[in-house]
């Protein structure tokens, strides 16, 4: 069943225009990579998705849903949740306020995401603030999933973490993937992102230039669209 399904997306930051046609989409239950080097375009997607960024022209469409004109806050109850690059915990807020502050009802509640994360469930009555940086992320990413979401998007969600806990955050993507949950996520670590996506989509100067599956994505894609 399609999920999303994104068309010709162009969009702006005042004047200058930083997509110029951006095309993908998803089914329900799909992992999605979206690639592409640095300022092409994959954090402008995302928040254009989220309406956080308004986009002038193309259409995006969620689980039916046009979000042309759609404030953030009615996207975000729509099924979107988003574990933005920088984790953007609340850092006056406890571990468990974080938590719970955005919570919906459904599946994932504050037991199975201690369940996903146990160092959450150690630090539940401290302030996001005295975390380590692995440990935001982790919040960051049980509060996303404690809103419930059809979609979950996790931009650069291992960037600068210690590769022990990168490897903690890959565990829980693959735990995620394998209980069906639709994510989009944003990545530079190839080998990894290979083992839980199902698709890839790459962006080139704010356009899509390539679309996939990982054992599609030969050294020659790689090296024209993703190299250094």
């Amino acid at each position: 069943m399609m999920l999303l399904q994104i068309d010709k997306l162009q969009s702006f930051y005042g004047r200058s225009q930083a997509l110029f046609g951006v095309d993908f989409s998803m089914d329900e239950g799909e992992v999605v990579a979206l690639m592409g080097r640095n300022g092409m375009g994959k954090t402008t997607t995302i928040r254009s998705l989220c309406r956080v960024l308004p986009y002038r022209d193309g259409s995006i469409r969620f689980g039916g849903s046009d979000l042309a004109g759609m404030r953030p806050h009615k996207v975000a109850r729509l099924g979107i949740g988003l574990v933005p690059e920088g984790r953007r915990c609340f850092p006056n807020l406890s571990v468990h306020e974080n938590l719970v502050v955005a919570a919906r009802s459904g599946a994932w509640t504050l037991e199975r995401v201690n369940r996903l994360f146990p160092r959450l469930k150690e630090r539940q009555q401290q302030s996001a603030s005295t975390l380590s940086g692995g440990e935001q992320q982790m919040l960051a990413i049980g509060r996303a999933l404690m809103t419930n979401p059809r979609l979950l998007i996790l931009d650069e969600a291992t960037e600068g973490l210690a590769p022990v806990i990168r490897q903690e955050i890959w565990s829980a993507v693959r735990e995620l993937k394998g209980e069906g949950q639709s994510i989009l996520i944003v990545d530079k670590t190839l080998k990894e992102l290979m083992k839980v996506a199902d698709r890839c989509t790459i962006l080139e100067r704010g356009k899509s230039v390539w679309d996939g599956t990982p054992s599609a994505l030969t050294d020659d894609i790689q090296d024209r669209y993703l190299g250094v």
